[in-house]
This record gives structure tokens, C-alpha cells and sequence, in this order.
């Protein structure tokens, strides 16, 4: 899971990036807000990548999606890409718990197949 939703949180960070520089162009920003909150929003995707493991990593990556939404207030295109990194944050999170219950299955198969030695 930690693979898969660590890729969808740095493509995240890519995308707010952009979004920055579109919101820059609201006259009604200053250039030092959009960076704050940009840069503190980056940061969240990077520091999120090191805790998904942890309890309460996978809500604080929801938090951050439904910010993410909640951001075309500002730019109206964050909606549409809100809702498709929200999708695949989902996506991630789902698949990602499956793949590891799947390995650990194998694991566990895999001890038990194998010879033991005496």
C-alpha cells in the first residue's frame, strides 16, 4: 500500500505546484499566500510519504485530498483534479491494503512449503 499511495501522494505534490502557479494570477492573492499555503501543502505530500504506515497515516491523506478539492475555490480546475487524485488516492489505499494481503499470504505459504531443517 505504502508504494502506490506514496506515488499518487508525489504526484500530488507536482500538481499543487502547478496549481500555484495558476493561482498566482488571481489578483485578489498575494504571491506570499499562494506560496504558504502551496509550500505547506508540498510539505504535506512529502511527509506523508514517510507516515503512511503509521496509524492515521491513510485519514491525514484524506484530509489532504478533500483539501485538495476544496481548493478549486481558488482555482476552479482543482476540482476536476481534486477529484481524480481523491480517486486515486481511493484506488491506492484499496488496492494497495489487497497487494499487501496478498504478499503476506505468499509469505506465509512459502514458510510453510518449504523443508524444514532438522
Amino acid at each position: 500500500m505504502r508504494t502506490l499511495c506514496a506515488s499518487t501522494l508525489i504526484g500530488e505534490f507536482f500538481v499543487i505546484g502547478f496549481a500555484a502557479l495558476v493561482a498566482m494570477k488571481d489578483p485578489d492573492l498575494s504571491t506570499s499566500t499562494v506560496w504558504l499555503v502551496s509550500g505547506i501543502a508540498m510539505f504535506l505530500c512529502l511527509a506523508l510519504c514517510g507516515v503512511l504506515t503509521r496509524p492515521g497515516g491513510v485519514a491525514l491523506g484524506w484530509a489532504l485530498q478533500v483539501a485538495l478539492v476544496a481548493s478549486g475555490i481558488y482555482v476552479p480546475t482543482m476540482y476536476f483534479m481534486g477529484a481524480i487524485f481523491a480517486g486515486l488516492w481511493w484506488a491506492s489505499v484499496h488496492y494497495g491494503r489487497k497487494i499487501d494481503e496478498a504478499k503476506a499470504r505468499f509469505a506465509a505459504q512459502t514458510t510453510q512449503d518449504s523443508p524444514s531443517e532438522a
